[in-house]
């Protein structure tokens, strides 16, 4: 997983020398204190870094330029103590590679009512200096997050925190490289996509590979180092007796173990932070790579099944976003519906692939026949799904741009116990029903592969899907089909005359 001690996002304060050294001073101590009352909080996961107060035209470029350029940085906020012209900023905001946010925010939270004078009213004067920011912003079209209120208020600093994660997802996706190991599932349209485009938009290198060059990482395992992993799912899994040494399909575990090894060493090797299968390239595989599979996703790489590169990089690019924070994050397809008019539900599941990271309980280690495929039985991972909010995520190629899309989820118990589904499952009730959630969801082109997450919300990829300028639609509980249509439509004219 990425390491965020190394990141920095950048604070940049903007004045002019029209105000004077004085107010000049004080307007680098405030933004210096906003930094470690910042820092401080523990609510942001990379160090907030205090700049000089930039002051003309040269200065302003000068440190965006420094940003672009810096490997650590990974974005800036930005604030207007005073009132920075904002023709001061275009150079600089053309030369800006990296994310920025604007921070909407004065230093004190209430005014002074009866000391209050123009020397107060000079230094903070961000109500008015922040609209002309918004504005070059707005006139040079710039894609930015807007976050206002008092910098120490708890809902301000969480907002400004899940902006920092999101650039981490972004400064992530930047040369991220995607290992296919076979190619797309043959006729399925949902998997295929522009690999050149996805490169241009999100930074990510799709890479092919035969089956063959994974399997002489496979034939290179030794039996030791099988046995060292073997007993470490004897340590965080209930294995079933009959996939213990000694049982009838102990050898099919220590299959997935070799796959799992090899996998990870192919991958280290290639630099390569997510990968996709398809259960038809197998050739020279016993089995279709499954509790390989699993704990790769739950050792933070991405997955996409049946070729989907697309998938595999989102949900990549959402583990590294969501490191460290409650729930977990997994591929996932919508596979199989409850109709039941009082309680209509889906089931989520996969043929193996489900991230352990999502379990409610200890989960079970397992062979059971595939069912397609030719292959020999694969070991997996059976469990339910933890309970609580989640969303599906999906990116798709629409021909003329990328569209992401996401479904907020309500994940719910099994109403009854499942004793013979032998994968991993989720159950869910689809916002805001099953109904208008699936209608909309299929209106909008959404595939029947996501990356599932019970980590974030929503507004995490609304700004990494602005980062990206590309096109987002959510449905939650407020979407109305017959709005949702038209914002479909509203949305097509849009990305035709913004070409």
């Amino acid at each position: 997983m990425t390491d965020f001690k190394q990141m920095e996002v950048w604070f940049v304060t903007g004045s002019q020398h029209l105000y004077g050294p004085k107010t000049l001073a004080q307007v680098d101590k405030d933004s210096a204190a906003i930094v470690e009352g910042f820092n401080k909080s523990c609510k942001f996961p990379v160090t907030i870094v205090f700049k000089p107060v930039v002051k003309t035209p040269d200065e302003i470029l000068d440190i965006c330029i420094q940003a672009s350029s810096n490997k650590n940085c990974i974005g800036l906020i930005t604030w207007m103590h005073t009132f920075s012209p904002a023709k001061m900023w275009i150079a600089g905001l053309k030369a800006l590679t990296k994310p920025y946010m604007h921070l909407h925010t004065q230093f004190n939270r209430d005014l002074p009512w009866g000391e209050i004078d123009m020397d107060y009213m000079n230094l903070h004067q961000s109500a008015h200096g922040c609209r002309e920011f918004g504005f070059i912003n707005s006139r040079m079209r710039k894609n930015r997050k807007v976050v206002v209120g008092h910098w120490q208020a708890e809902n301000v600093q969480d907002n400004v925190a899940k902006w920092c994660r999101t650039a981490i997802g972004w400064a992530d996706s930047q040369g991220l490289k995607v290992a296919r190991f076979g190619d797309n599932m043959r006729e399925v349209a949902v998997t295929e996509g522009d690999k050149v485009e996805a490169q241009i938009k999100f930074g990510w290198q799709i890479s092919a590979y035969g089956v063959g060059d994974l399997v002489n990482y496979v034939e290179k395992i030794t039996d030791a180092e099988v046995d060292e992993l073997y007993r470490e799912y004897e340590k965080e899994y209930e294995v079933a007796a009959d996939c213990k040494p000694g049982g009838k399909y102990h050898e099919n575990v220590r299959v997935q173990a070799r796959y799992e090894i090899a996998m990870k060493r192919f991958m280290f090797d290639g630099n390569f932070k997510a990968f996709t299968t398809n259960f038809e390239n197998l050739t020279g595989l016993a089995q279709l790579p499954g509790l390989a599979s699993q704990r790769l996703m739950a050792a933070g790489y991405g997955f996409g099944a049946e070729g989907d590169w697309k998938q595999a990089a989102m949900l990549r690019i959402i583990k590294t976003m969501s490191a460290g924070m409650k729930g977990g994050s997994s591929f996932m397809e919508d596979y199989t519906y409850h109709l039941d008019p009082a309680n209509e539900a889906v089931l989520g599941a996969h043929m193996l692939e489900i991230c352990p990271s999502i379990a409610a309980k200890k989960p079970r280690l397992e062979v059971h026949p595939l069912g397609i495929g030719g292959k020999d039985a694969p070991a997996r991972l059976i469990f339910d799904s933890a309970t609580g909010d989640a969303m599906n995520v999906t990116l798709i190629d629409m021909g003329n741009r990328f569209r992401i899309i996401v479904n907020t989820l309500e994940v719910i118990e099994p109403l009854e116990k499942m004793p013979k589904l032998p994968v991993a499952s989720a159950f869910w009730k689809t916002m805001p029903n099953l109904a208008d959630g699936a209608a909309a969801w299929i209106y909008a082109g959404g595939t029947h592969h996501s990356a599932y997450t019970m980590a974030l919300t929503p507004d995490y990829i609304e700004t990494f899907a602005e980062f990206a300028d590309v096109e987002y639609v959510v449905i939650d509980k407020d979407t109305c089909v017959t709005q949702f249509k038209k914002e479909l439509r509203w949305n097509e004219i849009y990305y035709m005359l913004a070409k």
